[in-house]
């Protein structure tokens, strides 16, 4: 059995991990998104260029699984982008299906401009956190979605070998 962190008797939905990493992670939506608007993109938008920037994920599958959005909105997000010259489709074999998303030169520098900007705020986020905070905070996110992402891939497999 596992170590029992939390109980039954005493536990209350405000102090769980996963209430508080939602809220944390609202809360940063709220703060970003007018950020973002103000220059003509949206939270969902940063995330698709900065993923894409940084390797996170390449293609739609991917990026609807990771960020758990739905696929038909994506699409149009994905579509949006393109048509403002930010990223492109890119077939890279005979599977016409298969289509990865690429930067243009528009998309990098538009992504580069809004890091500066994030990079503030999430400072501002940490004011009041020392650097061994900070680093201690991104230890135990990194350790707590290693486990869990363990804990996803055994149900996702048996899920697989049913279908």
């Amino acid at each position: 059995m596992s170590k029992q962190h939390y109980h039954v008797s005493t536990y209350h939905a405000q102090s769980s991990v996963g209430y508080l990493m939602k809220r944390a992670h609202s809360l940063m939506m709220d703060t970003m998104e007018p950020l973002f608007a103000e220059h003509g993109f949206s939270f969902v938008q940063y995330v698709i260029l900065s993923w894409l920037r940084d390797g996170i994920a390449v293609n739609p599958k991917d990026i609807c699984a990771q960020y758990r959005h739905d696929s038909g909105a994506l699409t149009r997000v994905i579509d949006n982008l393109a048509e403002r010259g930010l990223l492109e489709r890119v077939r890279r074999d005979r599977d016409r299906r298969k289509v990865e998303l690429q930067l243009t030169p528009a998309g990098r520098d538009a992504i580069e401009s809004l890091i500066p900007l994030v990079v503030d705020k999430l400072n501002l986020a940490l004011t009041d956190f020392s650097e061994t905070e900070v680093q201690e905070l991104l230890r135990l996110l990194i350790k707590l979605n290693t486990s869990l992402q363990a804990g996803v891939e055994p149900a996702a497999a048996a899920l697989e070998s049913v279908g």
